[in-house]
């Protein structure tokens, strides 16, 4: 079983709360960026790279809060080669209580822990 990490932070707490989740990061497990979190997701890359943290199962972002970003942003960010998808709210709910998304196997994400870290 793996960890899903809920990252929510702003630009100036990111590199912070990327530290944070080092701490207990194993390979395997698994990141949703939530709120303007995924606007920064290449910070995020170089975050992840500085505190060798490796073996990422997925990188998920909810499709409302992707949504709250600019279409040129969005553009800009060429998020579905950077992510593993697109949540809606109920797709959220499913992979937090062990489920599979849609009932197909999207990575097998199953998780024994839900980790929420917003700095």
């Amino acid at each position: 079983m793996a960890t899903l990490y809920q990252l929510h932070s702003a630009m100036d707490t990111l590199s912070r709360s990327t530290e944070e989740m080092a701490l207990t990061w194993r390979a395997g497990d698994s990141i949703l960026l939530l709120g303007t979190t995924v606007a920064f997701i290449e910070w995020l890359n170089a975050y992840l790279d500085e505190n060798q943290i490796q073996g990422i199962m997925g990188i998920y972002a909810l499709a409302d809060d992707v949504a709250q970003l600019s279409p040129n942003t969005t553009a800009k960010l060429n998020l579905n080669a950077k992510l593993t998808a697109l949540l809606t709210d109920s797709e959220w709910v499913e992979m937090t209580q062990n489920t599979n998304i849609d009932g197909t196997d999207v990575n097998e994400a199953k998780f024994d822990k839900v980790v929420t870290i917003a700095l």
